[in-house]
């Protein structure tokens, strides 16, 4: 399905969000008159921050978001005191997480009338729920959430019901070729990143600087012709697919750092020394390298099963079935991600089990 282009104009505390007209106009709208609480709901990697920050820009300008005053560079910097962003801070977003959200609440905006707080992957808080509930059913009248979830598990559907929900969709391929085409980048070039991207704006962007994505897609279609049926070089095949999934992270490190120095220089601008919160954001940057980690992992497992899928178009009714098992197998892998696996050692059990498909 085509999702619409954002339009980007100056100052717009949108700015940099593509493809996601229909969530940026229902938060324009809401932010006259704000409810207790939204939920962003929707795959990584499609603006969600940006998202956040200028929605919550809109709600502490005085003017309503101009983008140019010193609250809206603030918020849309993650310097403003009254725009909290809540990271977990270990596998899911836990008990103690939860009440720290509830802590936050509780408490008087610093500067304006308002708070802010901004709560990333809800979708792993199903111990946390009831904490969570809690505080959405008694909102502080001064505090709007901003929650954010990957996907809406059954265990979170009241804490859902609570708010307003904001829904992201992926870019379909043309859609997202023709914003990177907008931003300079080669049509054949853009076609290409449309395609690895997953419909995801900021991985698109990433991959852009990536001079090596070519060659991890064809390490991956390789991955049929190189298995022999021996456990050891499924094994060794294994190693060198996450070696390659872990240097995918470079480009996000070198974003990372820039990140930082620019935290730094607006900081020293506001007067302020170091960077505030610093830890929490180099903590969010780990997670974000881990996820980048994940989504490589899960790109190049879809690259994996469409070679099996294309063996299949000359197959006889015997080897169909096998690669038919074949690509079962790689999409389990690929949905075993999200409960944190050991990496390696699921890719070992993938390609053992392939070793038994003829090439």
């Amino acid at each position: 399905m085509a999702v619409e282009m954002a339009t980007v104009t100056t100052g717009d505390v949108f700015a940099g969000v593509v493809g996601q007209d229909h969530a940026v106009r229902l938060l324009r709208a809401a932010a006259g008159r704000p409810v207790h609480a939204y939920l962003l709901a929707g795959p990584p990697g499609l603006g969600q921050q940006a998202i956040a920050r200028g929605f919550a820009a809109m709600l502490l300008c005085p003017d309503g978001g101009c983008g140019h005053c010193e609250v809206c560079r603030r918020v849309l910097s993650g310097v403003h005191p009254d725009v909290v962003e809540v990271e977990r801070a270990g596998a899911a977003l836990s008990v103690g997480d939860a009440a720290e959200v509830v802590r936050l609440a509780q408490r008087k905006p610093l500067e304006g009338r308002r708070q802010v707080i901004v709560v990333s992957d809800l979708h792993t808080a199903r111990l946390a729920a009831p904490v969570l509930l809690k505080t959405l059913e008694e909102p502080a009248g001064d505090t709007v959430f901003v929650l954010m979830a990957d996907f809406v598990p059954a265990e979170l559907a009241t804490v859902a019901s609570r708010c307003v929900s904001v829904e992201l969709a992926p870019l379909a391929p043309e859609a997202l070729a023709a914003a990177l085409r907008s931003e300079g980048i080669d049509a054949e070039r853009a076609a290409e990143l449309a395609h690895a991207a997953g419909g995801s704006p900021e991985r698109a962007r990433l991959l852009a600087s990536d001079t090596h994505l070519a060659q991890r897609r064809a390490l991956w279609r390789s991955v049929p012709t190189r298995l022999d049926g021996t456990g050891a070089v499924a094994a060794a095949l294994a190693s060198e697919l996450l070696t390659s999934a872990e240097d995918a992270t470079q480009p996000l490190q070198i974003r990372h750092a820039e990140e930082l120095e620019a935290l730094a220089a607006e900081a020293e601008t506001w007067g302020q020394r170091g960077v505030p919160g610093r830890k929490a954001v180099e903590d969010r940057q780990r997670r974000e390298e881990r996820r980048w980690r994940i989504d490589e992992l899960r790109a190049g497992l879809a690259v994996l099963a469409g070679a099996y899928r294309d063996r299949m178009s000359q197959a006889n009714e015997q080897r169909l079935a096998a690669l038919g098992a074949a690509v079962a197998a790689i999409e389990d892998a690929g949905r075993e991600l999200i409960r944190n696996p050991n990496e390696l050692l699921m890719l070992e059990a993938l390609l053992v089990k392939l070793s038994a498909v003829p090439g």
